[in-house]
């Protein structure tokens, strides 16, 4: 019996509702300053409550597009078949099984995170463009270990756990506890 490939996409339901309720509390503020004039800035560059919520503003509808868009977005972002590990997420890399020495799940507060450790010269031709900075990447560097990336199942519509699963289906001797 041959091994099915799995492959995660962004939930539409977490991406939805990550733009549904940043939009809400948008129009919540909007409604509420207009609602009650006394309190409300005044639409100038000198008032520094306009400037902080203006800039608030952006921020929470930069999440708005981020979920509309990843709702639309029905690629697959990760994909585990017998041919290896392909991560999207912007960066459309695949890994073959000899590019990659272990996979393991880490705990990171309460959720577990998929850890892929990689041959050195497979990390350095994929160009990750990893960082720490971005709060909304689902691909992260793992400090201490140059060359692991951490898949981040946020906003995905298949848990770590299962991305492991997948592996052990494949490659069970690259699993690592």
């Amino acid at each position: 019996m041959a091994v099915q490939p799995m492959t995660a996409r962004y939930s539409t339901l977490h991406n939805g509702s990550m733009a549904v309720f940043a939009l809400a509390m948008v129009v919540v503020a909007v409604v509420h300053f207009i609602n009650n004039p006394a309190n409300a800035p005044t639409l100038s560059l000198n008032d520094q409550r306009f400037v902080l919520f203006a800039m608030l503003a952006m921020a929470v509808l930069y999440y708005v597009v981020l979920g509309v868009s990843r709702m639309r977005n029905r690629e697959p972002q990760v994909v585990i078949d017998q041919d290896g590990i392909r991560l999207g997420f912007g960066r459309n890399s695949r890994f073959t099984w000899d590019d990659i020495i272990w996979v393991r799940l880490r705990r990171l507060a309460l959720r577990p995170q998929l850890e892929i450790g990689l041959v050195d010269q497979a990390f350095i031709s994929a160009n990750l463009r990893l960082t720490m900075w971005s709060f909304d990447d689902s691909l992260r560097p793992v400090r201490g270990q140059p060359t692991t990336v951490l898949v981040r199942d946020n906003g995905l519509d298949t848990k770590a756990s299962a991305m492991l699963d997948a592996v052990k289906a494949f490659r069970p001797n690259l699993v690592k506890s």
